[in-house]
């Protein structure tokens, strides 16, 4: 399973902002969501491209820290979020808090529920960082997915505003009729632009190379969680409160 933490930035000197991103979240029907603690909410999602989703979705933004845990989570079918537990939260807290470490980049962080006590959360640079030789594949498979997530995160949150109107537009069609032939010139024609701003703005948005990458962030958290034993350590059990 995994466990998104996403905790607002900047919180002490801004609105409370959980109420508007749990229901924008609302566009992905196979997430589920709550408020967990303050400002903050959590997710547990079985899809890693549910994952991809929210985590882009929320990068966009630049309103949250995201750390994605990846593991075994212990929850009732009818529970609450808050009474879950497993390896997958406790590593959900270590990627927030490695996320926040890095929000002068992009504040993602993807950490391993499998890794044993005492190794590193993950063996790239960086905050959290320690020694690759730790033989732990899905370490090393979490360190992956993050980095493309990262990469791809930085397309998601450099793109203007006139850029995310082409780019909107263009992904609500291509949904409606995937495939379809002409759509930057509807797009044109529906937002009163030049087909050659369409154009410009695709070109200059990496909207193109965000959905050829996004497969393989699915696929690398995919490995990621095929790799981590599914049983929840005694040093794991426990939810990884704030």
């Amino acid at each position: 399973m995994y466990v998104m933490t996403i905790d607002q930035r900047g919180s002490s000197t801004d609105i409370d902002r959980v109420p508007e991103f749990l229901d924008g979240l609302k566009r992905f029907p196979s997430a589920r969501f709550e408020r967990s603690v303050g400002d903050e909410v959590q997710g547990v999602l079985d899809d890693p491209a549910a994952v991809v989703d929210v985590a882009l979705h929320a990068l966009r933004s630049g309103l949250w820290y995201v750390g994605i845990g990846v593991g075994p989570v212990n929850l009732p079918p009818t529970a609450s979020l808050r009474e879950g537990s497993g390896a997958a939260f406790v590593a959900a807290r270590q990627a927030v808090d490695r996320a926040k470490a890095a929000a002068s980049h992009v504040p993602l962080a993807v950490v391993s529920g499998g890794a044993r006590r005492g190794l590193p959360a993950s063996p790239s640079g960086g905050a959290g960082s320690g020694d690759a030789g730790s033989g732990d594949a899905g370490v090393r498979a979490c360190a992956n997915a993050e980095a493309v997530l990262r990469l791809i995160g930085r397309l998601v949150r450099e793109r203007t505003e006139a850029q995310w109107r082409v780019v909107d537009a263009l992904r609500a069609k291509n949904e409606r009729d995937p495939g379809r032939h002409g759509l930057q010139k509807q797009v044109a024609r529906e937002l009163g632009i030049s087909d050659q701003s369409v154009s410009r703005a695709v070109l200059r948005s990496g909207w193109q190379e965000e959905w050829a990458a996004r497969p393989a962030a699915e696929m690398l958290l995919a490995t990621a969680h095929g790799l981590i034993p599914d049983t929840v350590s005694p040093d794991a059990s426990n939810r990884g409160e704030r």
